[in-house]
């Protein structure tokens, strides 16, 4: 199962965390979020991590000219659109050569037929909990509702994922491609604590 850690934008501790090997490391450039990347980070900075992990940049309404920008300044190898993107949106940034994520808020009245319009347009579906932000609200949404997602295309679970409840990932139906872990995982927005993620990855290796 793949990891994918989000929220990133302190520069000693992107450093540590890359030091574990996560699949994904996401940098958010949404302007509201407490953990806004732009202004923490460089282009060098992320020049120096590992070629194997995919350096993700995440946006919310963002314009396709403000999204080409900064993955041609952060040579980004994916997006993440957390937003309400249409899928003309999504063709357009998966045409800049990146992987596309597409994210969905999920509660009791999500439909997951919604996805099927974006089937062609994103490499990945991530499912995370609807509430007051988008993204990083540290609450899980009712796992059994993923029941009702019938499509092959692989997706990320997201949305108050901690070492408690990472226990029960095996009852998951059906099982998520990869995880996205936030703020779950920090000691303050944007900080993530380097010994519980350490003990992440060994749980999600073990499997």
């Amino acid at each position: 199962m793949k990891v994918k850690v989000c929220g990133m934008r302190n520069p000693e501790n992107i450093r540590q965390v890359a030091a574990l090997q996560p699949d994904y490391m996401g940098f958010i450039f949404y302007e509201k979020s407490k953990r806004f990347a732009e202004g923490h980070i460089s282009p060098e900075l992320l020049a120096e991590l590992p070629a194997s992990i995919k350096k993700t940049g995440v946006f919310v309404g963002e314009s396709i000219d403000t999204i080409k920008s900064v993955v041609g300044k952060y040579k980004l190898d994916a997006v993440q659109l957390h937003g309400r993107e249409t899928p003309k949106l999504c063709a357009e940034v998966k045409d800049l050569g990146v992987e596309v994520i597409k994210a969905f808020s999920v509660d009791d009245k999500f439909v997951f037929e919604n996805t099927l319009l974006y089937e062609n347009s994103a490499d990945f579906f991530l499912f995370d909990t609807r509430g007051k932000e988008y993204g990083g609200n540290g609450i899980p949404f009712d796992w059994e509702l993923l029941t009702g997602y019938l499509s092959p295309k692989p997706y990320f679970l997201s949305g108050g994922l901690n070492l408690e409840n990472m226990q029960h990932l095996d009852k998951v139906r059906p099982q998520p491609y990869g995880l996205d872990v936030n703020s779950g995982f920090e000691q303050e927005p944007g900080l993530k604590k380097i010994e519980e993620l350490r003990m992440l990855f060994e749980l999600i290796r073990k499997k």
